[in-house]
């Protein structure tokens, strides 16, 4: 489990450390960082598939993702001051287990058409929840890796990979670095969920051909195929519950056709047939959407939910909020959420849950009520 995130310049997280639980709810007022936190968290995983830099530059590049701000913060009025410091952007989390943080900054200036490829300064893997010398387990400084044998010395070969490139897919090799490569698969395994479409064209609308699906499209597209999983693999009781929870009386079927689209159909109390998909109100697929995926019979080992709230009925929160804590027996989750009911409700069924409430101190993300001394351990390796 994590138990730490760090950030530092990236969009208004100038300078960021958060603690994490099993279950981490993340709110805030508009703008004050909940989206760049979301956002920072899928910028690691990418860097677990070599995608942190394609990434970037479809923010517009590193220097539009970069602190716009001083370098530092004081409570007068902003001055135009020339930077110090190394120009970079730096992204770290760290758990009982291991510890991974990464340094990206601009490239030295070069006969190329790249010049915005952000390139990577620092990265490091280490044990323990802290970053420490004796802990490092991989070192990579530039292009050149290193990594710690079993007996506890540093290999005798370094290793030298592309500058655009992370080692956790360059240098993840069992036989080098088996630490790296266990870092990597468990930073793959992340899942993300943000905002799934339920307009009349949704892919969650149609029916498809269906496969096994132990997790569910992060567009929803195989959402009949996914709850027909959890039904056959999965807890068949737990998503009947979840369903009569939220719609009492009511229970949800798929229908196999011979060309073998599988279709939803949701029985609902009253009624003399069963609704399609393309007729469900958007709230009702969209919480259904949200059973599909908290209820995976595949749970990661993270899963983070961008505003889950969106479009659903207040009626609906507090049986998300139980699906929610469910999910998070299984699996470590944050949520990032504006919407205050979705709040009280987690803090009311969550039994190991951390409430970070962000704000906006001089242009700059901050954790409410957060002093020095309340900051969880952090070093970031030092170029």
């Amino acid at each position: 489990m994590l138990t730490t995130l760090a950030v530092e310049n990236y969009r208004s997280l100038r300078d960021l450390v958060l603690p994490l639980s099993r279950l981490t709810v993340v709110t805030g007022a508009n703008g004050s960082g909940k989206s760049s936190l979301y956002k920072a968290l899928r910028l690691l995983a990418d860097a677990a598939r070599d995608g942190a830099v394609a990434a970037l530059a479809r923010e517009g590049g590193l220097p539009s993702a970069l602190w716009a701000g001083p370098e530092t913060v004081g409570r007068g009025p902003v001055q135009g001051t020339r930077r110090t410091k190394p120009v970079g952007l730096r992204l770290g989390f760290s758990g009982d287990e291991f510890g991974y943080a990464l340094d990206l900054g601009m490239p030295v200036p070069t006969q190329t058409a790249f010049h915005r490829d952000p390139e990577f300064k620092r990265e490091c893997v280490w044990r323990g929840p802290v970053l420490r010398p004796a802990a490092l387990l991989a070192d990579r400084d530039g292009p050149v890796v290193r990594g710690r044998e079993p007996s506890g010395a540093w290999g005798r070969e370094s290793h030298r990979i592309g500058l655009t490139d992370s080692m956790l897919t360059a240098f993840a090799d069992p036989r080098v670095s088996p630490e790296v490569l266990l870092v990597r698969e468990r930073i793959r395994s992340w899942r993300f969920y943000d905002h799934f479409r339920t307009d009349a064209d949704a892919p969650a609308r149609q029916a498809r051909v269906g496969t096994r699906s132990p997790v569910l499209d992060h567009d929803g597209a195989d959402l009949a195929a996914a709850l027909q999983t959890i039904q056959e693999v999965g807890d068949p009781a737990e998503l009947a519950a979840a369903v009569d929870d939220a719609f009492p009386g009511s229970r949800i079927g798929v229908a196999a056709g011979e060309d073998g689209r599988f279709a939803l159909r949701f029985h609902q109390h009253g009624l003399l047939r069963p609704l399609s998909a393309a007729e469900l109100s958007d709230g009702t697929l969209r919480y259904l959407l949200w059973v599909a995926a908290l209820l995976s019979p595949r749970p990661p080992e993270l899963l983070v939910l961008n505003e889950p709230e969106t479009s659903l009925h207040p009626d609906l929160l507090p049986p998300l909020a139980a699906l929610i804590a469910a999910a998070a027996a299984r699996t470590q989750v944050v949520v990032v959420t504006h919407a205050l009911p979705l709040v009280r409700a987690l803090e009311a069924v969550g039994d190991d849950t951390a409430l970070l409430e962000l704000e906006k101190e001089h242009g700059a993300t901050v954790l409410a009520g957060q002093d020095l001394l309340d900051r969880p351990s952090w070093h970031w390796p030092k170029r």
